[in-house]
Protein backbone atom coordinates (compact mmCIF):
# COMPACT_ATOMS: atom_id res chain seq x y z
CA UNK A 1 0.00 0.00 0.00
CA UNK A 2 1.02 3.24 -0.97
CA UNK A 3 2.27 5.71 1.95
CA UNK A 4 -0.04 8.75 2.91
CA UNK A 5 1.17 11.96 2.13
CA UNK A 6 2.30 13.79 4.46
CA UNK A 7 3.25 17.72 5.64
CA UNK A 8 4.64 18.65 2.12
CA UNK A 9 3.15 21.87 2.40
CA UNK A 10 5.09 23.16 5.18
CA UNK A 11 7.84 24.36 3.00
CA UNK A 12 6.33 25.55 -0.21
CA UNK A 13 3.57 27.58 1.25
CA UNK A 14 1.34 26.81 -2.11
CA UNK A 15 0.52 23.54 -4.20
CA UNK A 16 0.49 24.12 -7.80
CA UNK A 17 -1.28 21.36 -8.60
CA UNK A 18 -4.35 21.90 -6.63
CA UNK A 19 -6.92 22.33 -9.43
CA UNK A 20 -5.54 19.22 -11.16
CA UNK A 21 -5.74 16.93 -8.31
CA UNK A 22 -8.14 13.68 -8.29
CA UNK A 23 -9.16 10.75 -5.66
CA UNK A 24 -7.38 8.39 -7.85
CA UNK A 25 -4.52 10.59 -8.29
CA UNK A 26 -0.69 8.60 -7.36
CA UNK A 27 0.39 9.50 -3.61
CA UNK A 28 3.84 10.84 -5.19
CA UNK A 29 3.98 14.02 -7.91
CA UNK A 30 7.94 12.82 -8.23
CA UNK A 31 10.00 10.05 -7.49
CA UNK A 32 13.47 10.10 -7.65
CA UNK A 33 16.36 8.05 -6.60
CA UNK A 34 20.17 8.63 -5.75
CA UNK A 35 22.74 9.31 -3.60
CA UNK A 36 22.70 12.03 -0.97
CA UNK A 37 26.15 14.00 -0.50
CA UNK A 38 26.47 16.76 2.46
CA UNK A 39 28.17 19.74 0.55
CA UNK A 40 30.63 21.72 1.99
CA UNK A 41 30.61 25.28 0.04
CA UNK A 42 33.44 27.80 -0.46
CA UNK A 43 32.55 31.40 -1.63
CA UNK A 44 34.08 34.49 -2.51
CA UNK A 45 37.50 32.76 -3.26
CA UNK A 46 39.46 35.37 -5.43
CA UNK A 47 40.91 32.73 -7.63
CA UNK A 48 41.39 28.97 -7.93
CA UNK A 49 43.53 27.85 -5.57
CA UNK A 50 46.94 27.53 -6.48
CA UNK A 51 49.13 24.71 -5.32
CA UNK A 52 51.50 24.89 -2.28
CA UNK A 53 49.37 27.95 -1.18
CA UNK A 54 46.63 28.67 1.34
CA UNK A 55 43.31 30.36 0.10
CA UNK A 56 40.89 31.96 2.32
CA UNK A 57 36.95 31.63 1.50
CA UNK A 58 34.65 35.11 2.64
CA UNK A 59 31.29 32.72 2.96
CA UNK A 60 31.02 29.26 3.38
CA UNK A 61 28.29 27.08 3.66
CA UNK A 62 27.32 23.47 4.52
CA UNK A 63 23.58 21.89 3.52
CA UNK A 64 22.72 18.26 1.96
CA UNK A 65 23.86 17.69 -1.79
CA UNK A 66 23.65 15.27 -4.46
CA UNK A 67 20.36 14.27 -4.96
CA UNK A 68 18.87 16.09 -2.24
CA UNK A 69 19.48 19.22 -4.32
CA UNK A 70 16.84 18.03 -6.82
CA UNK A 71 14.47 17.04 -4.04
CA UNK A 72 14.53 20.06 -1.99
CA UNK A 73 13.70 21.86 -5.04
CA UNK A 74 10.55 20.13 -6.08
CA UNK A 75 9.34 20.16 -2.23
CA UNK A 76 9.89 23.38 -2.30
CA UNK A 77 7.90 24.53 -5.34
CA UNK A 78 4.98 22.36 -3.76
CA UNK A 79 5.31 18.88 -4.96
CA UNK A 80 4.77 16.09 -3.56
CA UNK A 81 8.31 14.59 -3.38
CA UNK A 82 9.56 10.90 -2.27
CA UNK A 83 12.98 10.07 -2.45
CA UNK A 84 14.58 6.67 -2.49
CA UNK A 85 18.20 7.33 -0.90
CA UNK A 86 20.87 5.28 1.42
CA UNK A 87 22.03 7.87 4.43
CA UNK A 88 25.06 7.15 6.38
CA UNK A 89 24.37 6.58 10.63
CA UNK A 90 26.75 9.34 11.22
CA UNK A 91 26.20 12.79 11.96
CA UNK A 92 26.41 13.89 8.78
CA UNK A 93 23.64 11.77 7.64
CA UNK A 94 21.52 12.38 10.48
CA UNK A 95 21.98 16.07 9.63
CA UNK A 96 20.92 15.85 5.71
CA UNK A 97 17.90 12.97 6.84
CA UNK A 98 16.39 15.74 9.16
CA UNK A 99 16.71 18.65 7.07
CA UNK A 100 14.83 17.10 4.38
CA UNK A 101 12.23 15.09 6.13
CA UNK A 102 11.86 17.66 8.91
CA UNK A 103 12.82 20.42 7.49
CA UNK A 104 11.47 19.96 3.20
CA UNK A 105 8.49 17.76 3.92
CA UNK A 106 10.16 15.00 2.14
CA UNK A 107 9.49 11.45 2.12
CA UNK A 108 11.89 8.96 2.68
CA UNK A 109 9.77 5.40 3.69
CA UNK A 110 11.65 3.96 0.73
CA UNK A 111 15.22 5.53 1.91
CA UNK A 112 17.08 3.71 4.19
CA UNK A 113 20.17 4.05 7.23
CA UNK A 114 23.13 1.84 6.29
CA UNK A 115 24.99 1.00 9.69
CA UNK A 116 28.73 1.49 9.00
CA UNK A 117 28.45 3.76 5.79
CA UNK A 118 29.89 6.80 6.21
CA UNK A 119 27.91 9.79 4.50
CA UNK A 120 29.88 11.11 0.70
CA UNK A 121 30.96 14.68 1.01
CA UNK A 122 31.68 17.41 -1.43
CA UNK A 123 33.69 19.84 -1.03
CA UNK A 124 32.82 23.02 -3.59
CA UNK A 125 34.96 26.20 -4.09
CA UNK A 126 33.14 28.99 -6.22
CA UNK A 127 35.07 31.75 -8.12
CA UNK A 128 35.15 33.37 -11.46
CA UNK A 129 31.94 32.27 -12.00
CA UNK A 130 33.03 28.87 -11.93
CA UNK A 131 33.53 26.09 -9.56
CA UNK A 132 35.51 23.28 -8.54
CA UNK A 133 34.88 20.05 -6.46
CA UNK A 134 36.37 17.59 -4.93
CA UNK A 135 34.31 14.29 -3.36
CA UNK A 136 34.66 11.31 -1.05
CA UNK A 137 32.86 8.91 -0.71
CA UNK A 138 32.07 4.80 -1.13
CA UNK A 139 29.21 2.84 -2.71
CA UNK A 140 26.60 2.10 -0.64
CA UNK A 141 26.36 -1.76 0.31
CA UNK A 142 25.25 -3.97 -2.80
CA UNK A 143 21.94 -4.98 -0.35
CA UNK A 144 20.74 -1.32 -0.36
CA UNK A 145 19.54 -1.11 -3.98
CA UNK A 146 16.57 1.54 -4.79
CA UNK A 147 13.39 -0.01 -4.62
CA UNK A 148 13.01 -2.76 -7.24
CA UNK A 149 9.12 -1.67 -7.85
CA UNK A 150 9.53 2.47 -6.96
CA UNK A 151 6.00 3.89 -5.38
CA UNK A 152 3.15 5.34 -7.75
CA UNK A 153 3.96 8.64 -9.15
CA UNK A 154 3.33 11.02 -11.19
CA UNK A 155 6.57 11.58 -12.56
CA UNK A 156 10.40 10.91 -11.72
CA UNK A 157 13.52 12.71 -12.46
CA UNK A 158 16.92 10.56 -13.19
CA UNK A 159 20.10 11.08 -14.57
CA UNK A 160 21.53 9.13 -17.54
CA UNK A 161 24.73 7.88 -17.79
CA UNK A 162 26.43 6.34 -20.91
CA UNK A 163 26.07 2.63 -20.80
CA UNK A 164 23.83 2.53 -17.65
CA UNK A 165 20.46 1.01 -17.17
CA UNK A 166 18.10 1.34 -14.00
CA UNK A 167 15.48 -1.17 -14.50
CA UNK A 168 13.52 1.20 -12.26
CA UNK A 169 12.77 3.30 -15.23
CA UNK A 170 10.54 1.26 -17.47
CA UNK A 171 8.89 -0.48 -14.31
CA UNK A 172 7.90 3.25 -13.74
CA UNK A 173 7.66 4.57 -17.39
CA UNK A 174 5.21 1.30 -17.46
CA UNK A 175 2.70 2.22 -14.57
CA UNK A 176 2.48 5.69 -16.15
CA UNK A 177 5.47 7.47 -14.87
CA UNK A 178 6.46 10.69 -16.71
CA UNK A 179 9.93 10.20 -17.02
CA UNK A 180 12.30 13.36 -16.91
CA UNK A 181 16.18 13.44 -17.64
CA UNK A 182 19.20 15.07 -17.60
CA UNK A 183 23.06 13.84 -18.36
CA UNK A 184 26.34 13.56 -17.31
CA UNK A 185 29.70 14.56 -18.95
CA UNK A 186 30.57 11.25 -21.42
CA UNK A 187 33.88 10.43 -19.67
CA UNK A 188 34.33 7.71 -22.77
CA UNK A 189 34.04 10.76 -24.96
CA UNK A 190 31.69 8.40 -27.32
CA UNK A 191 28.75 10.35 -27.08
CA UNK A 192 26.28 7.78 -28.38
CA UNK A 193 22.44 7.74 -28.08
CA UNK A 194 22.32 4.50 -28.18
CA UNK A 195 24.37 4.04 -24.89
CA UNK A 196 21.71 6.09 -23.15
CA UNK A 197 19.50 3.14 -23.03
CA UNK A 198 17.00 4.33 -20.88
CA UNK A 199 16.33 7.40 -22.93
CA UNK A 200 13.41 5.20 -24.46
CA UNK A 201 11.58 5.42 -21.71
CA UNK A 202 11.61 9.39 -21.42
CA UNK A 203 8.97 11.85 -21.81
CA UNK A 204 11.55 14.94 -21.27
CA UNK A 205 15.30 15.14 -22.06
CA UNK A 206 16.95 18.15 -20.48
CA UNK A 207 21.00 17.91 -21.54
CA UNK A 208 23.00 21.19 -21.99
CA UNK A 209 23.89 23.02 -25.23
CA UNK A 210 27.75 21.50 -25.20
CA UNK A 211 26.12 17.55 -24.37
CA UNK A 212 23.53 18.03 -26.97
CA UNK A 213 25.45 19.00 -29.51
CA UNK A 214 27.71 16.17 -29.31
CA UNK A 215 25.16 13.27 -28.38
CA UNK A 216 23.66 14.81 -31.86
CA UNK A 217 26.60 15.95 -33.93
CA UNK A 218 25.48 19.00 -34.95
CA UNK A 219 26.91 22.66 -34.23
CA UNK A 220 24.04 24.59 -33.15
CA UNK A 221 22.15 23.96 -29.91
CA UNK A 222 18.65 24.31 -31.73
CA UNK A 223 19.45 22.19 -34.35
CA UNK A 224 20.14 19.65 -31.81
CA UNK A 225 17.54 20.04 -29.91
CA UNK A 226 15.36 19.13 -32.76
CA UNK A 227 17.59 15.96 -33.35
CA UNK A 228 16.81 14.84 -30.13
CA UNK A 229 13.24 14.40 -31.01
CA UNK A 230 14.37 11.50 -32.65
CA UNK A 231 15.06 9.80 -30.09
CA UNK A 232 12.38 11.20 -27.06
CA UNK A 233 9.11 13.25 -27.36
CA UNK A 234 10.43 16.51 -25.47
CA UNK A 235 13.72 18.06 -25.77
CA UNK A 236 15.07 21.02 -23.67
CA UNK A 237 18.63 22.34 -23.80
CA UNK A 238 20.01 24.54 -21.75
CA UNK A 239 22.22 27.63 -23.30
CA UNK A 240 23.84 29.06 -20.23
CA UNK A 241 23.58 32.54 -20.08
CA UNK A 242 21.79 32.38 -23.44
CA UNK A 243 18.61 30.83 -21.36
CA UNK A 244 16.85 27.79 -23.06
CA UNK A 245 15.38 25.99 -26.25
CA UNK A 246 13.01 23.35 -26.20
CA UNK A 247 11.29 21.29 -28.81
CA UNK A 248 7.76 19.25 -28.12
CA UNK A 249 7.72 16.60 -30.89
CA UNK A 250 3.95 15.96 -30.27
CA UNK A 251 2.87 19.41 -30.66
CA UNK A 252 5.59 20.73 -33.17
CA UNK A 253 5.57 23.58 -30.57
CA UNK A 254 8.92 25.13 -30.33
CA UNK A 255 9.97 27.81 -27.68
CA UNK A 256 13.30 30.03 -26.49
CA UNK A 257 13.15 32.11 -23.46
CA UNK A 258 16.45 34.01 -22.63
CA UNK A 259 18.09 33.77 -18.86
CA UNK A 260 17.78 36.23 -16.53
CA UNK A 261 20.88 38.47 -15.76
CA UNK A 262 22.19 37.89 -11.87
CA UNK A 263 25.02 38.23 -9.79
CA UNK A 264 25.87 34.40 -8.59
CA UNK A 265 27.17 33.75 -5.38
CA UNK A 266 27.43 30.10 -5.86
CA UNK A 267 26.20 27.62 -9.04
CA UNK A 268 25.73 25.03 -7.08
CA UNK A 269 22.27 22.49 -7.95
CA UNK A 270 21.37 25.78 -10.22
CA UNK A 271 20.92 22.77 -12.67
CA UNK A 272 18.86 21.08 -10.44
CA UNK A 273 16.63 23.46 -9.80
CA UNK A 274 15.96 24.35 -13.62
CA UNK A 275 15.10 20.73 -14.23
CA UNK A 276 12.93 21.33 -10.80
CA UNK A 277 10.82 23.91 -12.12
CA UNK A 278 10.33 22.61 -15.16
CA UNK A 279 8.63 19.43 -14.00
CA UNK A 280 6.59 21.60 -11.96
CA UNK A 281 5.21 23.68 -14.74
CA UNK A 282 4.72 20.38 -16.86
CA UNK A 283 2.83 18.98 -14.91
CA UNK A 284 0.99 21.96 -14.03
CA UNK A 285 0.26 21.54 -17.65
CA UNK A 286 1.69 25.02 -18.67
CA UNK A 287 2.30 26.33 -22.34
CA UNK A 288 6.15 25.28 -23.16
CA UNK A 289 7.51 29.28 -22.74
CA UNK A 290 5.63 29.81 -19.24
CA UNK A 291 7.48 26.50 -17.87
CA UNK A 292 11.20 27.35 -19.33
CA UNK A 293 10.50 30.87 -17.93
CA UNK A 294 9.81 29.23 -15.03
CA UNK A 295 12.82 27.09 -14.77
CA UNK A 296 15.23 29.59 -15.74
CA UNK A 297 13.60 32.16 -13.02
CA UNK A 298 14.26 29.26 -10.08
CA UNK A 299 17.78 28.58 -11.08
CA UNK A 300 18.56 32.14 -11.08
CA UNK A 301 17.10 32.65 -8.21
CA UNK A 302 18.78 29.42 -6.34
CA UNK A 303 22.19 31.21 -7.33
CA UNK A 304 22.21 33.97 -5.36
CA UNK A 305 22.04 31.96 -2.48
CA UNK A 306 24.87 29.42 -0.73
CA UNK A 307 24.90 25.69 -1.32
CA UNK A 308 22.90 23.56 -3.74
CA UNK A 309 19.60 22.19 -2.13
CA UNK A 310 19.04 25.24 0.55
CA UNK A 311 19.75 27.67 -2.02
CA UNK A 312 16.22 26.34 -3.98
CA UNK A 313 13.79 29.24 -3.92
CA UNK A 314 10.13 28.16 -2.81
CA UNK A 315 6.90 30.65 -3.85
CA UNK A 316 7.33 33.04 -1.19
CA UNK A 317 10.81 34.21 -3.18
CA UNK A 318 9.62 33.83 -6.35
CA UNK A 319 6.59 36.39 -5.19
CA UNK A 320 8.72 38.71 -3.79
CA UNK A 321 10.83 38.67 -6.87
CA UNK A 322 7.57 39.25 -9.43
CA UNK A 323 6.42 42.06 -6.81
CA UNK A 324 10.26 43.75 -7.24
CA UNK A 325 10.77 43.51 -10.93
CA UNK A 326 7.30 45.33 -11.15
CA UNK A 327 8.32 48.24 -8.78
CA UNK A 328 10.90 49.51 -11.12
CA UNK A 329 9.88 52.30 -13.34
CA UNK A 330 11.96 51.38 -16.36
CA UNK A 331 11.30 48.03 -16.28
CA UNK A 332 11.36 46.50 -20.27
CA UNK A 333 7.62 45.52 -20.71
CA UNK A 334 8.15 43.21 -23.13
CA UNK A 335 10.72 41.71 -20.70
CA UNK A 336 7.80 41.71 -17.98
CA UNK A 337 5.50 40.28 -19.91
CA UNK A 338 7.46 37.22 -20.38
CA UNK A 339 6.72 36.16 -17.03
CA UNK A 340 3.14 37.83 -16.90
CA UNK A 341 1.76 34.33 -16.54
CA UNK A 342 3.40 34.43 -12.63
CA UNK A 343 0.50 37.05 -11.31
CA UNK A 344 -2.07 34.14 -11.48
CA UNK A 345 -0.13 31.95 -9.76
CA UNK A 346 1.88 33.68 -7.02
CA UNK A 347 -0.49 34.31 -3.95
CA UNK A 348 -0.94 38.01 -2.71
CA UNK A 349 0.95 36.76 0.71
CA UNK A 350 2.95 33.77 0.88
CA UNK A 351 3.26 33.30 5.12
CA UNK A 352 5.47 29.97 5.69
CA UNK A 353 5.31 28.21 9.12
CA UNK A 354 9.24 29.16 9.50
CA UNK A 355 12.13 30.82 7.82
CA UNK A 356 13.71 29.80 4.66
CA UNK A 357 16.34 27.47 5.69
CA UNK A 358 19.46 28.13 4.34
CA UNK A 359 22.84 26.97 4.26
CA UNK A 360 25.03 27.76 7.34
CA UNK A 361 29.09 27.26 8.01
CA UNK A 362 29.01 24.66 10.47
CA UNK A 363 25.69 22.00 10.69
CA UNK A 364 24.35 21.38 14.27
CA UNK A 365 23.12 24.76 14.87
CA UNK A 366 19.34 25.07 16.10
CA UNK A 367 16.85 24.76 13.59
CA UNK A 368 15.50 28.48 13.19
CA UNK A 369 12.24 28.94 14.37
Amino acid sequence: MDPPPHSYLRSSGRDPLAALRGPSDPPWDVYLTGTVFLDIVFTGLDSAPVRGTESWARGMGSSPGGVANMATALARLGLRTSLAAAFGDDHYGEYCWDEMEQGEGIDLSASRRVPGWHSPVTVSMAYEGERTMVSHGHEPPPEEPAPACPPRARAAVTSLSPGGHAPWIAEAAGRGTRIFADVGWDDTGAWDLAGLTDLAHCEAFLPNAEEAMRYTGTGCPRAAAHALTEHVPLAVVTLGAEGAYAVDRRTGETAAVPAIAVEALDPTGAGDVFVAGFVAGTLAEWPLADRLAFAGLTAALSVQEFGGSLSAPGWSEIAAWWRKVQSYEDQDPAALSRYAFLAGLVPERCVEPWPRRRAVPTIGFPRAM
